[in-house]
């Protein structure tokens, strides 16, 4: 039987904006930005032990870092005033160290004030600027314009523009446990933490939440994303906060954290991309970045601790894995992924989304062709990684309810245990890996990319992957009856995969095997100026890019799908 995809838009689980958290949230900026500064001062002072001396190496770091960034790397978004506020920092330090009589007191009190001007000035950056009728108005523009280049494409002659023959959810499909994530966003806090793959993931989640009918979420997005007009917009409209990864410094860390805690204890749904950044290998997330997610964590046992032990208090992660059969970036992204070297070392955004223009493009390519885009949201679950009832109860692996609260608890009280949270932090990402892997859908792209890869590594089974990439493309064919043959292998196990709960496929999977062939070399990387996989016209299968190949392939990397050949 075909999986069904969400085709209606569903009535909005809080009808009035004034009930919406990130409003209320918007009407409290000022207090809220200065309730995480606090909080984020009381974290680090923790963390250093409240010695001036460690609080003054932190202080050193911070500021060598910030001028360093500056210097090296700086961005259009980045404020004017940079090189004066850490030129005052700086003053500020020397003036502690040159004043011989302060004792340790008096010196931890002088660093605790220059701790808190970075901090405020932290806090006041990443925090989120929404506004509701600038929401209103990129929901509608999103919709609209997205539609009218869908029927542009698919009707005929010059009624299409305006035609409503086609709608986003032709195009986009929504499949999965949507009716538990509805019912649980009316119940308590949700965490959506998506796959990443393009800069038009943001877009296209803060869409889907939208017809989804829940109210706008708070999600994390790339400061580098506000450097191009239309994304600052967006990203400002659907209620983002912004990311600096270029920030590595304690201070900047331990305030971005403390934002999404506060924000999550607030009541606001939030949103983050727990892989990091967009993968540059093209699999899905394998190792996530744990420090957001810990702030799920943190805000569940400080709920505990308020002695909110109701529904109202707990927080579900819901898992959602993002599908393309083209990703506009994948060029750069793989080039990026091959030549990593596992130093750490800047990172120069420098890709297909680098300006406004180059994103219209893409979007007015992306409709007018027949390529679809699949969002699948998982089974909620607990922070601990249970998975919930339609209660919003927890349950174990044997579907007995349990008490996520005991397990805060350390001699009859809620307790913080930071060696115990990242273990809890731990646990928790390898089960969104995990369902990653399970709400994945597989794609004809996808499956001609991962078959077609492998058989050329079998062909060349002495060479390494470098070596691989770099084969001429014109030494590279397979003939067709073979290569069909291999994608029948592959097909039969991803089947079998299916049957085991641990793969999904999309409704083009169910065709005949020459179709989805067909399908998957129409799609897979369709707007790349070197095609990964053509037919060629002696009918034998050849390759443009062995790298772009290699991308499209990764994406069913993490089933043991390899072993086959």
């Amino acid at each position: 039987m075909e999986e069904k995809y969400i085709k209606h838009r569903y009535e909005p689980i809080l009808p009035s904006k004034d009930e919406w958290p990130v409003v209320k949230l918007a009407r409290e900026r000022k207090e809220f930005v200065s309730r995480v500064s606090a909080s984020a001062q009381d974290k680090i002072l923790t963390l250093t032990g409240k010695n001036p001396d460690i609080l003054k190496e932190e202080l050193e770091t911070t500021l060598y870092r910030e001028k360093l960034r500056i210097k090296q790397n700086p961005w259009v978004v980045d404020p004017d005033d940079e090189g004066d506020f850490w030129g005052k920092v700086k003053a500020a330090l020397l003036q502690i160290n040159s004043e011989t009589k302060l004792n340790r007191s008096k010196r931890l009190e002088a660093y605790k004030e220059i701790l808190e001007r970075i901090t405020n000035r932290y806090s006041e950056e990443i925090a989120s600027n929404f506004n509701h009728q600038h929401y209103k108005f990129t929901r509608s523009v999103v919709t609209y314009g997205f539609s009218r280049l869908l029927n542009a494409a698919r009707v005929k002659g010059f009624k299409s523009i305006f035609s409503n023959q086609y709608t986003l959810q032709d195009k986009i499909q929504i499949t999965g446990e949507t009716d538990q994530l509805r019912d649980l966003a009316t119940k308590g806090t949700i965490v959506m933490v998506p796959t990443h793959f393009s800069n038009l993931d943001s877009i296209l989640i803060g869409w889907i939440i939208s017809v989804l009918g829940l109210p706008p979420f708070i999600y994390g997005a790339g400061l580098n994303l506000f450097n191009i007009s239309i994304f600052a917009y967006f990203m400002n409209a659907l209620g983002a906060y912004k990311v600096d990864r270029r920030k590595k410094n304690l201070m900047y860390l331990e305030t971005l954290k403390t934002y999404s805690k506060e924000a999550i204890q607030f009541g606001c749904h939030s949103l983050f991309f727990p892989g990091g950044t967009r993968s540059r290998s093209g699999m899905i997330e394998s190792k996530l970045k744990l420090g957001l997610l810990s702030t799920a964590i943190e805000a569940q046992r400080t709920n505990y601790q308020n002695d909110i032990n109701d529904i109202s208090g707990k927080i579900f992660i819901v898992p959602v894995t993002i599908n393309y059969h083209f990703v506009l970036e994948a060029p750069s992204l793989i080039k990026d992924y091959l030549s990593i070297t596992g130093q750490e070392r800047y990172y120069k955004e420098n890709d297909e989304f680098s300006n406004s223009y180059k994103i219209s493009k893409f979007l007015v390519k992306f409709f007018t062709k027949g390529s679809d885009i699949s969002v699948s949201v998982g089974k909620a679950m607990d922070v601990l990684g249970n998975y919930v009832d339609e209660h919003g109860d927890s349950l174990d692996k044997y579907g007995r309810k349990i008490d996520p609260r005991d397990y805060f608890i350390s001699n009859n009280q809620i307790t913080v245990d930071q060696q115990r949270e990242e273990e809890y932090t731990n646990m928790l990402g390898k089960r969104i890996v995990e369902e990653f892997h399970k709400i994945n859908r597989v794609f004809s792209s996808h499956l001609v990319a991962f078959t077609a890869f492998e058989l050329i590594k079998q062909r060349n089974n002495k060479l390494d992957l470098f070596d691989l990439i770099r084969l001429p493309e014109e030494e590279i064919f397979l003939p067709y009856q073979e290569f069909k043959e291999a994608c029948e292998m592959v097909y039969e196990r991803i089947l079998a995969l299916k049957a085991e709960g641990k793969i999904n496929i999309a409704p083009h999977m169910k065709r005949s095997m020459d179709e989805i062939i067909s399908h998957g070399l129409d799609n897979v990387g369709m707007y790349h100026a070197k095609r990964p996989l053509i037919k060629n016209r002696q009918g034998d299968i050849v390759t443009e890019d062995m790298s772009l190949l290699y991308f499209y392939h990764n994406r069913l990397h993490g089933y043991g799908l390899e072993k086959l050949f």
